[in-house]
């Protein structure tokens, strides 16, 4: 309140809400630095005139240009994360029913919802269908000893650890299987295949409670040139959900030896993968709206939500002292820690993701023939904002903007590309976006 009296004293306070009214609910705006200055030009000749107006950093409310965060964690910033999810949504969207720039004709091809899950590291308190869980409780939903091992001294840790590190190339594997076993039941070669058809898909990573990554993904089976073509005559659901079935159980990735013992790494047995359906089918729940609404909910979450761990880096082991974890999640995280140290594990970069129990990969992945793109749907509304804004510069103006971030004397371009190269998570082998 003091804060808020002194910007009302010095008259600050309109300005600063009227700032803040556009970042749309924001919590963590990025900090800008720098000037917006726009002069007059002369179209005969091309040669830039009078300043006609200049908008620097010093002169607003907050002493800086705020900007949103776009930060995808509901725990970092629950309004950007919404818009995350929206955008998240039409994207699935328009690649289960078309718009966005893909036919609607991509409707009919052949595609199903699938989750791939993580093998068992030892036995954990769980809510069986029918009876009690292994220790001998019915637990209720909320039971916060849902997900956490029986015999913690017994549970494997390491590979808990190492599969979260793993499943990233455990995809890109199966991706490659898939193809393999779809050109098979066709009776094509792997090459031929490409001239026929193409497989298109979006997934999202979830964190089960206890801290194993494992995927949802829609996946697609459209024409060579993807939606916007059809696929043969021999391509349907029944030959698809097979062909999954089948590259599921073959993938496999080979891990590191650990003590000895040397760790392979596949998807677990329950594998869910069903048919769907469009939304004027009245007799399913798997629609395509339904599925849209799934995959976004899980792309603005993370280990966080799910296990209880830490949204955001640590530097030194001894943070986890300040902050209140389960008992699991701080042993998942010391594992991933102490794995970190390891010279033949470097190129897993495990302390630099132990936050996330090992994990690198992206959190929302798509082919690039799926639909559109995050980008896409980001620059569109840009677009409309400016169009929408009072006093735009026309064709008369020359407009010249230098913004920094607050401090670093780095654009924000560069900041970007510096964090990006500093803690780049995993690529999974096909392009990714947001």
């Amino acid at each position: 309140m003091p804060e808020l009296g002194t910007l009302a004293a010095f008259g600050t306070l309109p300005g600063l809400v009227r700032q803040l009214s556009g970042l749309g609910g924001c919590t963590h705006p990025i900090r800008l630095d720098g000037h917006r200055t726009e002069y007059a030009l002369d179209t005969t000749t091309g040669e830039i005139g009078a300043v006609l107006s200049r908008l620097t950093s010093e002169s607003m409310a907050a002493g800086h240009l705020l900007v949103r965060c776009n930060n995808r964690r509901t725990t970092r910033c629950p309004a950007c994360a919404e818009t995350y999810r929206r955008d998240t949504f039409h994207l699935i969207t328009a690649g289960l029913r078309g718009g966005k720039g893909t036919p609607e004709d991509v409707a009919h091809h052949p595609r199903v919802f699938a989750t791939f899950t993580a093998p068992g590291f030892g036995p954990v308190h769980n809510r069986p269908d029918s009876g009690r869980c292994r220790c001998g409780t019915a637990h209720p939903a909320d039971a916060p000893e849902l997900g956490t091992p029986l015999d913690p001294d017994a549970y494997d840790y390491e590979a808990a650890v190492l599969w979260n590190a793993h499943a990233g190339a455990l995809w890109r594997r199966f991706s490659i299987y898939l193809r393999r076993e779809i050109a098979k039941r066709a009776g094509l070669s792997q090459r031929a295949f490409r001239q026929y058809a193409r497989v298109s898909f979006a997934k999202v990573a979830e964190y089960q409670r206890r801290g194993a990554v494992h995927f949802h993904a829609v996946i697609r089976l459209d024409g060579p040139e993807g939606g916007s073509t059809p696929p043969p005559a021999w391509a349907t659901t029944d030959l698809l959900t097979d062909a999954i079935r089948a590259a599921t159980s073959t993938a496999q990735v080979a891990g590191p030896v650990i003590h000895g013992h040397t760790h392979t790494f596949a998807f677990g047995r329950q594998l869910d993968v069903r048919s769907i359906h469009s939304n004027d089918c009245r007799d399913t729940d798997l629609t395509d709206r339904a599925v849209a609404a799934y995959i976004a909910k899980y792309a603005t979450k993370g280990a966080e939500t799910a296990t209880g761990t830490l949204d955001r880096p640590l530097r030194f082991l001894a943070e986890l002292a300040q902050v209140q974890l389960s008992s699991h999640a701080e042993r998942m995280i010391r594992t991933a820690w102490t794995l970190g140290a390891r010279k033949d594990l470097e190129h897993l970069r495990l302390r630099a993701w132990a936050h996330m129990l090992g994990f690198r990969g992206h959190f929302s992945t798509k082919t690039r023939r799926y639909s559109t793109t995050l980008g896409a749907l980001r620059d569109a509304r840009a677009e409309y904002r400016r169009a929408q804004a009072p006093q735009a510069p026309d064709e008369t103006t020359y407009v010249l903007s230098h913004w920094v971030f607050a401090g670093t004397g780095l654009s924000p371009a560069e900041a970007w590309l510096t964090a990006s190269l500093e803690s780049a998570p995993g690529t999974e082998g096909e392009p990714t976006h947001g």
